[in-house]
């Protein structure tokens, strides 16, 4: 059945490329969570991908360039493109993004935001972080889930090492076995601790870890982003 909606869908952008392959993922999600029934009904996007942005986790680390320069161009090349809603799906990234977008007059859905108020309305009480080390040290997901009475749980130093070696694979293509089984371990692990859920806190995880407990937020993103735009 065709989604029928009372007013012109708003225009999506999309900044993406940190890292190419999460965006791509996020559009098919973006695709599959929109009840449409032909073409025409389906959330008109932009995409802005651009795999030169610096690290984001290096940045807030200390360690590399600040991307704040390159995530404005693409916010206000979005802009100029005319999207009115903006959608990231790079975790990271969102230490950076909501004041740029602010500055551009777009209105953000929040990934951070988005999986937080989906695990408060699921009741969940404890969640385990499978994310960055910069997201991780910036406390993006421990601030949202505190407020919302929720006891974010994170890896080990050791169990991070193998964290950011599973993401920098599956940026680099190269992901093996063994990097999807050492985020399953971790994974496991924040369970045994008392995680209810794990975040795949960062969207190059979801390409490499699945399972009933674990929370994909760039699919809650595409979901909450197909509703705003098809109102």
């Amino acid at each position: 059945m065709r989604m029928v909606v009372s007013h012109p869908p708003r225009l999506v952008g999309v900044l993406g490329g940190m890292g190419p392959a999460a965006t791509a993922d996020f559009y098919g999600k973006l695709v599959e969570e929109t009840p449409a029934g032909d073409d025409q009904s389906h959330v008109p996007v932009v995409i802005w991908a651009d795999p030169r942005v610096p690290d984001r986790s290096l940045s807030l680390l200390g360690q590399g360039e600040d991307p704040t320069p390159q995530l404005r161009h693409g916010i206000e090349a979005l802009k100029r493109a005319g999207c009115e809603v903006l959608a990231v799906p790079c975790n990271t990234a969102h230490a950076f993004v909501p004041r740029l977008a602010d500055e551009a007059g777009l209105e953000l859905v929040s990934i951070v935001e988005v999986t937080a108020d989906a695990l408060a309305a699921a009741g969940v009480t404890a969640a385990g972080l499978l994310a960055t080390t910069g997201t991780l040290h910036s406390d993006l997901y421990g601030d949202a889930l505190r407020k919302r009475e929720i006891d974010p749980i994170e890896p080990t130093p050791d169990q991070q090492d193998q964290v950011s070696a599973a993401i920098a694979a599956v940026k680099a293509g190269a992901l093996t076995p063994a990097h999807r089984a050492a985020l399953a371990d971790v994974a496991g692990s924040l369970l045994d601790r008392g995680a209810e859920q794990v975040i795949a806190a960062c969207t190059e995880i979801v390409l490499a870890l699945d399972g009933d407990r674990v929370i994909d937020p760039a699919r809650l993103l595409a979901r909450k982003v197909a509703a705003i735009s098809l109102g």
